[in-house]
C-alpha cells in the first residue's frame, strides 16, 4: 500500500525511522550487520520510505542506511536532513542552515549514503539566523543540479512553511504527531492541506509509550533519551497510562495491537500522512505495517479523536531548553 506526499512523491503508507539503530534509545540489541538485515527485510515487507539524518550518530546512521539499501536503491526513497552544527563528530546543539553549509552537508550525505541523489532533504530544525527563503533557494539550486529531488522541513510553523513553499515547493513537513501529541492540528495540518504538502509524523508511537510496553515500572538504560524527557518521568508515565490502557481495550476488541491502533488512527487523519515509526526488529516492522489494514467505525474514530483531550497528557515533550528549537 502506498501514499503520495507533495510533488507526487510516492512512498509506502508506513515508513521506517532509522535513528534508533544508531542512537537515542540505549544500547542496540543487535550488531551493525543485524541492522543491515533488518533494513533489507523491511524492504522485503514492503517499506519503501526510510528516514535518516547526518546528526544520527553523527554520520554513522547514514552510512548504515546507505550500505543496507544499496542493493535496492532504485526501489526505495531515502530522506535525510541538514541544519545542525556538528564539530569533531559531535552535535553541538547549535543550528547552521547557511547556504554554504547546506551544500557541504548535501555532498557529505551523498557520499555516506553511497548515492548520487538525495530523494528528500529536510531542514532538521528552523534556523532563526538564516531566512527560510535562503534555505529554500539553496535547495532549489541543489534540485536543479540533480543532487536533491525533494525539499522538506521539520518542526516548522505554518508561517515558515508558507514562506519556504513560495520559494521552492515543499514535498513534506515532518513533526511529532500521535495520539498523545496533537500540536500540528490547529495550524500546520490545515496549511499543508491548502498547499498540497505531505506530512510525515515522527515518533508516531510516542517514542514507544503507545505500544503499551513502557509503564512506570520500566527502567531506561544508559543512553536512552527518554530518561531526560519530562513526559517519561515515572509520575507522568503513570498518569499517561490511562490513555494507553484505553487504546489497548480497543485494540483487543479489534484483534490488533495497541501500536497498530495508534498508527491506523494517524493514517485515517489524511491520505497524505505517512508515519515513520522506528524499530530495530523485523517482527515489529511487520506488526506496524499491519496497521494499514485496520479500519475503524465512526464511533471508534470519534472516541480516539477526543481521547487525549478527555484523558489529559502529562509532561512536556522536551525539557525547557529544547522547546526553543521547535515550531519556528
Amino acid at each position: 500500500m502506498t501514499r503520495t506526499l507533495g510533488q507526487g512523491l510516492e512512498v509506502s503508507a508506513i515508513g521506517l525511522g532509522c535513528m534508533g539503530m544508531s542512537q537515542s534509545y540505549g544500547p542496540n540489541p543487535g550488531t551493525r550487520d543485524d541492522m543491515i538485515g533488518v533494513l533489507r527485510s523491511a524492504v522485503d515487507l514492503g517499506v519503501t520510505f526510510f528516514d535518516t539524518a547526518e546528526v544520527y550518530g553523527p554520520f554513522v546512521n547514514e552510512e548504515l542506511v546507505g550500505e543496507a539499501l544499496a542493493p535496492v536503491r532504485d526501489r526505495v526513497v531515502i530522506a535525510t536532513k541538514f541544519g545542525w552544527k556538528i564539530e569533531n563528530g559531535k552535535n553541538t546543539g547549535g543550528l547552521d542552515s547557511r547556504p554554504e553549509h547546506i551544500r557541504a552537508v548535501a555532498d557529505a550525505s551523498l557520499a555516506r549514503l553511497g548515492t548520487d541523489v538525495i530523494d528528500l532533504f529536510y531542514q532538521h530544525r528552523v534556523d532563526p539566523d538564516v531566512p527560510i527563503e535562503d534555505v529554500a533557494g539553496t535547495i532549489g539550486e541543489l534540485v536543479a543540479e540533480g543532487k536533491v529531488r525533494h525539499f522538506g522541513l521539520s518542526e516548522a510553523s505554518a508561517a515558515t512553511i508558507r514562506r519556504a513553499h513560495a520559494v521552492h515547493p515543499l514535498t513534506a513537513v515532518q513533526s511529532e504527531y500521535s495520539l498523545w501529541t496533537r500540536d500540528p492540528e490547529p495550524e500546520v495540518l490545515p496549511a499543508l492541506a491548502e498547499l498540497g504538502i505531505g506530512f510525515v509524523p515522527f515518533s508516531p508511537l510516542g517514542r514507544g509509550f503507545l505500544t503499551g510496553t513502557l509503564d512506570a515500572s520500566v527502567p531506561f538504560t544508559d543512553g536512552d533519551m527518554r530518561a531526560r524527557l519530562p513526559r517519561f518521568e515515572a509520575e507522568n508515565r503513570a498518569a499517561n497510562q490511562a490513555l494507553v490502557d484505553h487504546v489497548a481495550v480497543l485494540a483487543q476488541a479489534k484483534g490488533a495491537t495497541t501500536a497498530q491502533v495508534a498508527l491506523a488512527w494517524l493514517l485515517t487523519q489524511q491520505p497524505w500522512i505517512v508515519p515513520i515509526p522506528g524499530s530495530r526488529s523485523t517482527t515489529r516492522i511487520a506488526e506496524n505495517l499491519g496497521a494499514a489494514d485496520l479500519v475503524f467505525t465512526a464511533e471508534e474514530l470519534a472516541d480516539l479523536d477526543t481521547l487525549a483531550q478527555r484523558v489529559g497528557v502529562h509532561g512536556e515533550r522536551y525539557a525547557a531548553q529544547g522547546l526553543g528549537l521547535v515550531g519556528r
